[in-house]
């Protein structure tokens, strides 16, 4: 009988009550504060730009030039991205030491440090205090878009894996959404208001300190990386119930047997790991094309296709908020469909799809001055592609990262995911101005081609990996490997999960 089938059958219903509370107080101070202080800072743009000539005045009696206004409010953006890569950096290795709760809730000093900074500049008369803010703010999310999937794909049944890891994008999607709202001039989007607007990312950082310690560390990191089989139980009992605590501990057991002295992998270890060499390809690939796929380029072009279509100038906001909207919605339902329809078909039709709207979007922008009507089919294309994204690469990238490694693999495959996530997204930052400039509409012939690659490479290369435990995912490549490598078909594969 295979074990693993009847504990995965026992697992196809909602999670408890204590499952959703814990994935709430992990993601609520993790990535939803990504998604937060990626679009909060946009609304007080000119408020923020004022302030920095204003203190220039005061501090030298002259206005401070264009150039060095650009490059100053430039840097205060750009901080976050800076930020992000180092907090990627060190994710892994303090989710190692600290435990994946444990960096989760140390994580909140950089939010709260931020907020301060950010909350002071305006009274401190000091732009300097900005930078560093969005410093800050950058490293809080840099470690939280590295742990906090690590945390949910680690105590998560493994029937529900898929749908506990959409969680990340939910709230990455929500915080964008909120970090919009919160902008806007009936709330926090006025002038005088602008200091307390980037202060409020403490708002979720003290929601995480107050909920997250009463639920356990991970099953997964209790048993495998200390050894505690009686915190393992308590936390299993706490996460699952008395009914399911029993498969899910004989599924964790299963892993450490294959890990018998295996110790935690440093990131550049995964580098010589021959059998992991698909595995790291896969998560390098897709975690450079959720930046690379046009998606930054569409939020780019929404403001112009917004006026392009009559829509004052005023309003506009409003519109970009149902962008956020939109791509929220289109992440739930992304979690409600995950564990029906599976992860290469999600990420794959997500892609396809994104290709689909590149083309009808730079036809729709070529032909712009021709009908009053295709302003608004470009309209519908940037609502199509962002449905498109938020449907499959916007969510299964980081669920694929969790899922293709074991234990003692993943801190690291997260640090290099996120890294190539931050580098990627520091890029496009600095390269797609030219790329713009240089082939205006027809930019996003260059997004169909790396869309199109990538769903062609997820077609023929990525297994799914729905309803499966870790090792026999890993078995999965372990034995594609084998299959290309050898003729008889023979290599090594791991503990079999069934008896």
């Amino acid at each position: 009988m295979n074990l693993t089938e009847g504990y995965d059958n026992s697992k196809k219903k909602l999670p408890n009550k204590s499952l959703l509370l814990a994935m709430f107080a992990a993601c609520v101070g993790g990535t939803f504060q990504y998604g937060y202080n990626v679009s909060v800072i946009n609304a007080p743009t000119m408020y923020v730009q004022n302030f920095i000539n204003l203190t220039w005045m005061q501090r030298y009696q002259t206005n401070i030039s264009q150039d060095g206004l650009t490059l100053l409010w430039s840097t205060i953006v750009s901080m976050f991205t800076l930020g992000g890569l180092i907090g990627a950096s060190i994710g892994g290795t303090l989710s190692v030491k600290l435990g994946r709760k444990g960096t989760l809730l140390a994580n909140n000093t950089f939010s709260l440090m931020a907020a301060l900074l950010m909350g002071l500049s305006s009274t401190a008369g000091s732009f300097e205090l900005l930078i560093i803010g969005r410093l800050l703010s950058g490293i809080n999310a840099g470690i939280a878009l590295c742990v906090q999937p690590l945390y949910l794909g680690e105590i998560a049944p493994t029937a529900l894996r898929g749908a506990m890891g959409m969680g990340t994008s939910v709230f990455i999607t929500g915080g964008i959404l909120t970090g919009q709202v919160m902008g806007l001039k009936e709330i926090l989007g006025k002038e005088e208001y602008w200091p307390i607007l980037l202060s409020t990312t403490c708002i979720p950082a003290a929601l995480q300190l107050l909920i997250l310690p009463w639920f356990p560390e991970s099953p997964r990191y209790l048993l495998i990386d200390k050894g505690d089989e009686e915190a393992c139980k308590k936390a299993l009992r706490q996460l699952h119930g008395l009914v399911d605590c029993d498969g899910a501990l004989e599924d964790i057991e299963k892993e450490r047997s294959n890990l018998v002295g295996v110790h935690a992998k440093k990131p550049w270890e995964l580098f010589s790991d021959r059998s992991l060499r698909w595995q790291l390809l896969t998560i390098i690939l897709l975690n450079a094309a959720q930046q690379l796929n046009g998606i930054n380029a569409i939020y780019f072009y929404a403001d112009y296709v917004f006026r392009q279509s009559g829509i004052p100038m005023d309003k506009i906001p409003y519109a970009t908020v149902g962008t956020g909207a939109c791509e929220c919605i289109t992440a739930l339902t992304c979690g409600l469909l995950i564990e029906s329809l599976g992860r290469k078909v999600l990420i794959m039709g997500g892609y396809v799809l994104m290709s689909i709207c590149c083309v009808f979007f730079t036809l729709t922008l070529t032909f712009q001055g021709y009908s009053p009507v295709f302003p608004y089919l470009s309209m519908v294309c940037v609502f199509a592609f962002i449905l498109s994204f938020g449907l499959g690469p916007g969510g299964v990238t980081n669920i694929l990262t969790t899922e293709l490694f074991m234990q003692t693999a993943r801190p690291a495959a997260f640090t290099i995911a996120g890294s190539v996530n931050w580098l990627s997204f520091f890029f496009i930052s600095l390269v797609f101005p030219f790329i713009v400039i240089g082939l205006q509409q027809y930019c996003f012939l260059v997004f169909l081609a790396v869309c199109s690659l990538v769903a062609t490479y997820i077609f023929f290369c990525i297994p799914e990996t729905k309803n499966k435990t870790f090792v026999e995912i890993q078995n999965e490549f372990q034995s594609s490997k084998n299959k290309l490598s050898r003729s008889d078909g023979a290599g090594t594969i791991l503990l079999s999960t069934s008896i």
